[in-house]
């Protein structure tokens, strides 16, 4: 199913939209909330120098006709 009309910070546009009710409790949408930060830290601390590596390689633009910036100056 695509996803059109969420813009998600992973990007993913295909997939089962989760939908949350709009009369949650602010006791309700605060656990919710805690469960995901804690979901976080304990994945960042389990893999985070890796996600962190797969960011960095995700973003450099290989460029073999692009001289090493050392050899630059």
């Amino acid at each position: 199913m695509k996803i059109r009309h969420l813009h998600l910070p992973s990007g993913t546009t295909e997939g089962i939209p989760v939908l949350i009710d709009a009369n949650w409790s602010l006791k309700q949408a605060v656990a919710a909330y805690e469960l995901l930060d804690d979901l976080r830290a304990q994945i960042w601390q389990h893999y985070g120098a890796q996600i962190q590596q797969h960011y960095l390689d995700d973003r450099i633009i290989q460029n073999p006709d692009r001289p090493d910036a050392d050899d630059q100056f």
